[in-house]
């Protein structure tokens, strides 16, 4: 890269952070501003994360040409420093999309609920980026703090006793979880004397037997910090409930949260115990395989049993986090590659469903289902006006609504013409690829769950569109505005439109698996980048 796009990385850290900063100094009563200059962040956000997008892909797909930025001019192992390639910049435009939703949604009535709402939106934002971009532990666990700091505000952002108690066992959870991390990350430096990432998956193979153990031991600690961000069994009993307390805009926001710990166990799975990590090759892998699969099955008992759409919602996170980290735990180049195909499409589809949620949720009086329950136990209303509405037309904003209803329910039970059906089928189909060799149990179970988890989101669904458009007891159409639509529609037309580019899309997502499979091509990108204006390393007079 030359000229200003030299200084492009950066820039999805220091916009939201300098918007947030700006935000500040306006009076709360200027909403209208803040709204406006909120909004015309993210979408730079959006520009700038396609932009970096774009340069990633030219890059070779063994991951020989990362894009390197130091801070301070300073090389790593010994500066900080932020790295672009196929991975980080998905990531990257896959929150800039969400964030451009869930603010937009916003507008209509949630950043008036609350101070400062727009301010802790872009610090939101800006933690993800960092955590995406960053090429070492250290500043991992900073963006991760300052991510968790604004997600304290957003999950509390709101009033209602059920929210509070909620955010209270997310702040203590999400605390926990950065005690381990600090631990792991200490550990990990106590024995290979770095926190850098391409610099760790240097030294892990000249360990001793000794230290090998005690950085596997750093790396099991950091990996339940990760993994209970992630929402895996059994660290994920929190994670229904705060999500489906949490205000809408929160909760979709919330959904590539639970990505980042994805996201982290991917990264540094991948770069530190590949094929190169001799005694530690591939270290924790079955485990991995057997939490997520495990994650499967709490999220699937979760949706069958959920009451709540809000709470179906979340459930229906924990069958996509473990989806994933049972994916990453196969280890296998092909499953990857689906993996990440999966990981957007679910991300975009929980999303939409979060922030339709509380669209759908105005249908009904809030005393409508007992109601219900009770003529029902009297037999009373099964017949009582079908004449009257045979006939009727349905008004557009139900339509509307029911119809987001359906393609959220295809798109998270992996159905055509959604992007989940795509998502679904080819992770079966690389699970089935063996070299004329036997399919293994564990592929067969997998297979098996992910087929159950379907259908059962399937018949939750199902019964909850039921009570909710079908057996509705009045005639009430809730008021719903453009503004809080828009972004329902513009996931779900996402999701479709994967579907429809789903092999310009796969060629991205196996480019990317063939990098993270080649982890020496980012080492050495890191490692051998000098600073700007020297000659081999070292700095011009």
């Amino acid at each position: 890269m030359t000229g200003m796009l030299d200084h492009l990385i950066i820039v999805p850290i220091l916009l939201p952070l300098v918007s947030g900063a700006v935000m500040l100094l306006l009076a709360e009563r200027r909403r209208a501003l803040k709204g406006g200059i909120g909004l015309a962040t993210t979408v730079a956000l959006l520009i700038v994360s396609i932009v970096l997008l774009r340069l990633a892909d030219t890059s070779p797909a063994d991951g020989s040409a990362v894009k390197v930025y130091q801070l301070g001019n300073w090389p790593a192992p010994f500066g900080i420093v932020l790295v672009l390639d196929r991975l980080s910049a998905l990531m990257l435009v896959l929150t800039s999309v969400l964030g451009i939703a869930a603010l937009l949604f916003s507008l209509a009535r949630w950043h008036r609920a609350g101070p400062r709402f727009h301010t802790i939106f872009q610090l939101q934002l800006m933690g993800l980026n960092g955590a995406f971009l960053t090429g070492d532990l250290f500043n991992l666990f900073v963006f991760f703090e300052a991510l968790l700091a604004a997600s304290y505000g957003l999950v509390l952002h709101g009033d209602g006793i059920v929210r509070v108690r909620a955010g209270l066992a997310y702040v203590a959870i999400n605390l926990t979880a950065s005690f381990l991390f600090l631990i792991g990350a200490s550990l990990a430096y106590g024995v290979t004397g770095t926190l850098n990432m391409a610099d760790l998956a240097a030294r892990i193979p000249a360990l001793s037997s000794g230290d090998a153990a005690l950085f596997a031991a750093a790396a099991a600690i950091l990996g339940t910090a990760f993994l209970m961000k992630a929402g895996a069994w059994p660290l994920n009993f929190w994670l229904p409930t705060t999500y489906a307390a949490a205000s809408a805009p929160a909760a979709a926001m919330f959904a590539i949260m639970s990505k980042l710990g994805v996201y982290v166990i991917l990264r540094l799975w991948m770069l530190v115990f590949g094929p190169d990590a001799g005694p530690l090759a591939g270290f924790g892998g079955g485990w991995l395989l057997v939490g997520g699969m495990l994650t499967i099955m709490f999220g699937t008992v979760g949706v069958l049993a959920s009451q709540s759409l809000s709470r179906l919602a979340g459930c229906s996170v924990l069958v996509s986090s473990g989806t994933l980290i049972a994916a990453v735990g196969t280890g296998d180049g092909a499953v990857i590659g689906a993996t990440l195909f999966y990981l957007v499409s679910s991300t975009l589809g929980i999303a939409a469903f979060f922030l339709l949620v509380e669209l759908v949720e105005r249908i009904r009086d809030p005393g409508a289902d007992v109601l219900a329950v009770t003529m029902e136990a009297y037999g009373e209303g099964e017949d009582e006006g079908l004449a009257d509405e045979i006939g009727i037309a349905i008004p557009a904003t139900i339509a509307t609504l029911g119809g987001s209803f359906i393609a959220c329910a295809l798109l998270l039970a992996g159905l055509p013409p959604f992007s989940g059906f795509i998502a679904k089928f080819a992770l079966m189909a690389a699970m089935l690829e063996t070299d004329g060799t036997a399919v293994q149990a564990s592929t067969w179970t997998m297979i098996g769950l992910l087929t159950v988890s379907g259908l059962a989101t399937l018949i939750a669904m199902t019964r909850s569109g039921i009570s909710s458009f079908w057996a509705r007891i009045d005639d009430r159409v809730p008021r719903v505005r453009i503004i809080e639509m828009a972004p329902v529609l513009a996931l779900l037309l996402l999701a479709l439109g994967l579907t429809v580019g789903g092999g310009p899309t796969m060629r991205y997502m196996e480019a990317t698996t063939q990098a993270l499979r080649a982890p020496q091509g980012y080492v050495t990108g890191v490692l051998s980048t000098e600073r700007v204006g020297s000659a081999q390393g070292r700095a011009n007079p």
